[in-house]
Parts: structure tokens; C-alpha cells; sequence
């Protein structure tokens, strides 16, 4: 299993103007700094990820764009199978409209299969979600 969901399969709510190729999910996954997930908008934007193999998740990392970030951001996970529940409330900071933001969350270590992150409350004004970078760290079991 990889680190950072690289090889999950993995779906989003939404991409802006449906535009994958300049702003599709992948590039959540790519470690470049110029690419990044753009969602469209509207309300509680999403990222899902199914893991190959059985993990335990123990932080997220996400890096936001300022100005496009998620006041609330609610996990949920779980194994196959199964339906999903909720692990966590996390509150990412959004720096400023210029800047990116990147948060590190410790997460009560949680086995799964499937994760499941819900943008509740995007500080962008329509809504909007950008991601630069997510990273699930845990081990697989």
C-alpha cells in the first residue's frame, strides 16, 4: 500500500469546469507545487480513497490553497464491506487568500479500508476547494 494514496482508487465530488486534465484528482498525488485538485463549486466537496490492502491511518496532511480551504474538515473511514463512520472533526487554518496552507492532523489511529474526507465549510464564497497535496501516513496491516 502506498503512503500518500498514490495508487487507491480515489474519487472526488467534483472537478472545476470538468476539467481533469488541468485540475483532476491525480494531481492531489503528483509532489508537484504548480498542480492541484480544483473542485467546482457548491457545498461539502469531498475526496475519497480506497486502499488496496488494509491500513491504519495515523495523520493527514493536506495543503490547501489560501482563500480555498475548509474550515471543517469531517473524516470518516471504514473496512470492507462495511459503511462508512465517522472518525474525526479536523479544523485546517487558512493562512490568507495568498498564501498555501499546510496542515498536518494527528489522527486517533483508525483500521480501514476505505476514507472518506468531507469539505464542510469552504472559505472560499462559492464554495470552492483547491488541494495541493494530500497525504494519508499510517502502516499497512
Amino acid at each position: 500500500c502506498p503512503r500518500d494514496g498514490g495508487a487507491c482508487p480515489r474519487r472526488v465530488s467534483s472537478v472545476l469546469n470538468r476539467d481533469v486534465k488541468q485540475f483532476g484528482k491525480k494531481h492531489m498525488f503528483d509532489a508537484s507545487e504548480e498542480t492541484c485538485w480544483n473542485s467546482d463549486q457548491g457545498t461539502c466537496q469531498w475526496v475519497t480513497l480506497d486502499f488496496p490492502c488494509t491500513v491504519k491511518v495515523s495523520q493527514l496532511h493536506i495543503q490547501f490553497q489560501g482563500g480555498f480551504s475548509s474550515r471543517l474538515c469531517t473524516l470518516e473511514g471504514c473496512r470492507a464491506g462495511e459503511e462508512l463512520a465517522k472518525i474525526s472533526d479536523l479544523y485546517p487554518e487558512d493562512i490568507n487568500a495568498m498564501q498555501i496552507s499546510f496542515a498536518v492532523f494527528q489522527v486517533e489511529e483508525t483500521v480501514l479500508d476505505k476514507l472518506k474526507i468531507t469539505f464542510e465549510n469552504s472559505t472560499d464564497f462559492f464554495g470552492r476547494i483547491v488541494v495541493y497535496h494530500l497525504g494519508v501516513l499510517g502502516e499497512r496491516l
